[in-house]
C-alpha cells in the first residue's frame, strides 16, 4: 500500500510542534499518537503500532507534544510529562490543525495514548467531542484524566499487560467513570512496556481493529475551507 510521508512543523497554542504524518492512499481514518512519560515521536513501540495501522489503511500522526527546549527541561525535572492539561491542550490543537490540513481533512480522527499520554488523549477527546471519534490507551493512566473521564462519550479501548497489576486496577477504576462504550483488554504475560514476545503485536492488532471499526470519514465543505 502506498503511504505518503510528511514531516511537519505545526503551530499549536503558542509553540511549534514537530510531527511525522503518514497517510496511505485512500486512507479510512487517521490516528494521532500521544506519547507517554519521557517518550517522543521516535518511540519504537509507537512507531511499530503506527506501521501496523498504516498497513490497514489508517493514516498516522506521531507528534512531539513538547518542544526541544521543554524536552531538555523535562529530562531534568520530569514535570512536563505529567502536565496533563498542557499535553491535552496541545493534542486538541493538533486535532484542529488536522481537520484543516488539505491531506488530512475529512478523515475520522482517533487518539492512541500511552502511559500519561493516555490521560492527555482522554482529556482532548472530552474537549473535542465532534472531532475525536475513538480512543485507545496502551498501558495508560486514564485515571490521571480525573473529572474529564465523565465527559468522554467516544468509544474507548484500554489495553493493559497482565503483569501490570497496579495499572490494571487504575484502568478498572477509570472504566467506571467513562460513560461511553468502553472495553478493557488484558494481554496475558505482558508487562508495562509490552516487551514480551508477541505482546506488542497483540496491542497493534487490538488497536487496529478498534480504529478500523470506529473511524469514519467526515464531510468537508471545500468551498468554506478555501474561503476561510
Amino acid at each position: 500500500m502506498d503511504v505518503a510521508n510528511q514531516s511537519a512543523l505545526i503551530p499549536v497554542a503558542g509553540v511549534v510542534l514537530e510531527a511525522d504524518i503518514e497517510v496511505p492512499e485512500r486512507a479510512r481514518g487517521l490516528v494521532l499518537f500521544a506519547h507517554g512519560s519521557g517518550s517522543s515521536r521516535h518511540s519504537p513501540r509507537n512507531r511499530y503500532v503506527a506501521g501496523q495501522l498504516q498497513a490497514s489503511g489508517l493514516g498516522t500522526v506521531l507528534a512531539d507534544l513538547l518542544t526541544d527546549e521543554e524536552e531538555r527541561v523535562d529530562a531534568l525535572t520530569a514535570e512536563l510529562r505529567f502536565d496533563i492539561g498542557l499535553l491535552a491542550a496541545r493534542l486538541a490543537g493538533l486535532t484542529d490543525w488536522l481537520t484543516e490540513n488539505e491531506r488530512t481533512a475529512g478523515l475520522g480522527i482517533g487518539l492512541f495514548g500511552a502511559s500519561t499520554g493516555a490521560a492527555a488523549a482522554l482529556v482532548a477527546a472530552a474537549a473535542r467531542p465532534a472531532i475525536v471519534q475513538a480512543v485507545v490507551s496502551r498501558g495508560g493512566r486514564p485515571d490521571l484524566a480525573g473529572e474529564f473521564l465523565r465527559l468522554v462519550h467516544q468509544p474507548v479501548l484500554l489495553i493493559v499487560g497482565g503483569e501490570d497489576p497496579v495499572v490494571i486496577d487504575l484502568n478498572r477504576e477509570a472504566m467506571r467513570e467513562l460513560p461511553g462504550e468502553t472495553r478493557l483488554d488484558i494481554i496475558p504475560g505482558a508487562t508495562h512496556l509490552f516487551e514480551e514476545a508477541g505482546a506488542l503485536e497483540e496491542v497493534a492488532r487490538l488497536a487496529r481493529e478498534w480504529f478500523v471499526h470506529h473511524l469514519t470519514p467526515v464531510p468537508v465543505n471545500r468551498g468554506e475551507r478555501r474561503a476561510g
